[in-house]
């Protein structure tokens, strides 16, 4: 994956243990967790049918929330801001390395999202 895309960091744990930690962190900004995307599960389950036997992970979730206050502020900075809406934080193990991370935002107004984000994962990595 590249950098540029995501920040990524490495969890010491499992990878049960790093998805608690990310559900806690998010709930305990007073956010609600809007679904949880169990991407990993998808990926391996339709593998074969896509005419794939490449296991891209053995577990990754996607936790999709939003901030009422946040999402507001920046949409009234750039309606289109709507595009980076919900968003999301990912757990991911891959031959062992449990990852959490979220993607990159652009300059501007949405960087205090990603600082949202990124408070957030680090309260999931202590």
């Amino acid at each position: 994956m590249a950098q540029e895309q995501a920040v990524i960091y490495d969890y010491k744990g499992s990878f049960d243990d790093a998805s608690f930690a990310v559900e806690s962190a998010i709930i305990g900004q007073g956010l609600v967790i809007d679904y949880v995307s169990h991407t990993g599960e998808m990926l391996n389950r339709t593998g074969e049918d896509v005419g794939s036997d490449v296991r891209l992970f053995e577990e990754a979730d996607i936790f999709l929330f939003c901030s009422a206050t946040l999402s507001r502020k920046v949409m009234e900075a750039d309606l289109m801001n709507i595009a980076h809406c919900p968003y999301g934080i990912f757990v991911a193990e891959k031959d062992g390395r449990i990852m959490i991370g979220y993607r990159t935002y652009p300059d501007g107004p949405m960087q205090e999202v990603q600082a949202l984000l990124d408070e957030i994962v680090q309260n999931a990595l202590e």
